[in-house]
């Protein structure tokens, strides 16, 4: 009988000996503000700042998918996600497609889920829709192939609602890895209404992050799925650092994962374009990784997780983030790099047509006071191009100027200086038509003080007749002093006609003192507008910033 028992126990005994690990790993490899950037992005914007101030040139589709092919090769179990803004203020190459390549490298690399950003909105919820669900453009059918199956990933958007409060999008997907259940939850940012034109989101309303997060969570929670990660498409700058450093500068990501539910293990951010991997406590007290990867494709946030297979949930004291660097020395995806060469081949035509010179580099980048080459050239062109409806200035937001304009020549061959019809589009992609409206001077002068809030700085740039200045150490509201237009001060009770687009026109990025202006006349698209000024003013040389000038 006791030969028995040893017997069974020695047998019982060796699984126990030889158990398998009691967590699953699991890695998330994320991207954010790819922006249809397939070819490498040129400029600042193909490069990535490491901690000592250098930087490395970064991002192109052919080597991010070999990035992302190595890193679910070191982990079986892999999801690849993103935090938004795929596509839209797209390169020509994806942008002449409505962004259909883009959707389809997408598929290639396998993202599994995105958070739908501000930029998924740019065409509407209904090509948003067609970007989910397949079929040809209603007015322009299929361009880029005879047939577009749409996306094999979910798209979330867990606070984006119909008026009614219905659901618009899928707050959330679950994946099955291995047996182990990821609830992953989209959030988009609140003030989304406030980056988009008002007809792109007409019948949609966008709910509190935290309050979506946080429901959400409590719904995956109820159905069982406890590990839990966010797809944030909000996001926070920073004050320089690396791709890994923590330097942010006060803003809505962080307070999100200060408030999001303890249940949530990791929040993937997005919309700033930053580099940032950081600690966060949450509302239980216990650490939490917040992380963004920059943008166009240059980093990866990649973050390993050990999933309890008792509890089902993650480890948190066992998560490895980081944003690994999607550097061009390794080799070309075979698949994405014909994707890319398809798309270049069939827009070429329209790509590299010359439509203009300039003499040297006009950057985004301005002077300490916020005026920038490219601003100063983007607002005469639009000052010009609304000539029929006599205004006196025209003013544009920097963020409607998506790439510099550089003078060194392409790949494509058309030299230095010469400026292609593609190097043009990537300026201004958007298609906002322009408007001419008027304002007293009392209301311009709001319009100049609603450049600073509390969170952010937001400098207009402005057409050759507007001059002002401004102290940097006034008080928020009272900044912007000495007004004036070609030479006379600017009477506060006096008419002006001014020159924007229908973004701005909206009270877009805040600037909601556009919206009471009146007597409001239409003019032409504002790339139509910047190609008429390049055509009729060959050579353009960088102008001098003399138009805002910064004081203490």
């Amino acid at each position: 009988m006791g030969t028995a028992v040893l017997a069974v126990a020695a047998v019982v005994a060796v699984p126990a000996a030889s158990a398998a690990p009691e967590t699953t790993q699991v890695r998330l490899i994320t991207f954010n503000d790819l922006h249809g950037n397939l070819e490498p992005p040129a400029g600042s914007s193909g490069r990535v700042t490491l901690p000592d101030g250098s930087a490395v040139e970064a991002g192109g589709a052919q080597f991010l998918a070999t990035h992302v092919a190595r890193l679910r090769g070191e982990v079986e179990n892999s999801l690849v996600l993103s935090a938004g803004d795929n596509v839209g203020a797209s390169p020509v190459n994806s942008a002449l497609f409505h962004d259909e390549p883009t959707v389809e490298f997408l598929n290639q690399v396998g993202v599994s889920a995105s958070v739908v950003g501000n930029h998924e909105f740019d065409e509407g919820f209904a090509e948003l829709e067609r970007m989910s669900d397949g079929g040809c453009h209603p007015v322009d059918g299929c361009q880029f192939r005879e047939t577009f199956p749409g996306a094999d990933f979910e798209q979330l958007g867990a606070n984006v609602t119909h008026e009614d409060g219905r659901p618009a999008l899928k707050p959330f997907d679950v994946q099955n890895v291995n047996g182990t259940r990821i609830g992953i939850i989209g959030a988009t940012l609140e003030d989304l209404p406030s980056v988009v034109a008002p007809g792109a989101i007409e019948g949609l309303k966008f709910g509190d992050e935290v309050e979506a997060i946080n429901r959400t969570s409590q719904a995956l929670d109820a159905i069982g799925v406890k590990a839990q990660v966010v797809l944030l498409h909000q996001g926070d700058g920073t004050d320089g650092g690396g791709p890994d450093d923590c330097k942010l500068t006060p803003g809505p990501a962080a307070e999100i994962a200060k408030a999001s539910s303890p249940n949530v293990d990791l929040i993937f951010s997005g919309h700033s374009h930053s580099q940032y991997n950081c600690t966060i406590n949450d509302p239980a007290g216990n650490p939490r990784q917040l992380l963004q990867g920059a943008s166009y494709g240059r980093l990866l946030s990649v973050a390993d997780l050990e999933v309890d297979r008792r509890t089902q949930d993650v480890v948190r004291a066992g998560i490895k983030a980081r944003n690994e660097i999607v550097t061009r020395d390794v080799p070309a995806d075979p698949a994405a790099q014909a994707l890319i060469d398809e798309a270049a081949t069939k827009a070429a035509p329209i790509a590299n047509r010359p439509v203009g010179s300039i003499t040297g580099d006009l950057p985004r980048a301005g002077a300490p006071s916020g005026e920038s080459p490219l601003g100063d050239v983007i607002a005469d062109a639009q000052f010009e191009a609304t000539a029929a409806n006599s205004p006196q200035v025209a003013i544009t937001n920097p963020g409607g100027l998506r790439a510099d304009l550089l003078f060194p020549g392409s790949p494509a061959g058309e030299g230095d200086g010469v400026v292609t019809y593609g190097e043009a589009f990537a300026v201004q992609p958007f298609g906002n038509i322009m408007q001419t409206m008027t304002l007293s001077g009392a209301q311009l002068k709001a319009v100049l003080e609603q450049q600073w809030t509390p969170e952010e700085t937001n400098v207009l740039q402005v057409s050759a007749g507007l001059h002002y200045s401004y102290s940097a150490s006034a008080p928020i509201g009272s900044k912007v002093t000495e007004i004036s237009i070609n030479g006379q001060p600017v009477d506060p009770n006096a008419p002006y006609r001014i020159s924007v687009n229908n973004f701005l026109a909206g009270g877009g990025d805040g600037f909601t003192e556009f919206t009471k202006g009146t007597d409001i006349v239409g003019g032409p698209v504002d790339l139509d507008a910047f190609l008429a000024h390049l055509n009729a003013h060959p050579g353009i040389a960088p102008p001098p910033a003399d138009r805002i000038t910064a004081l203490p």
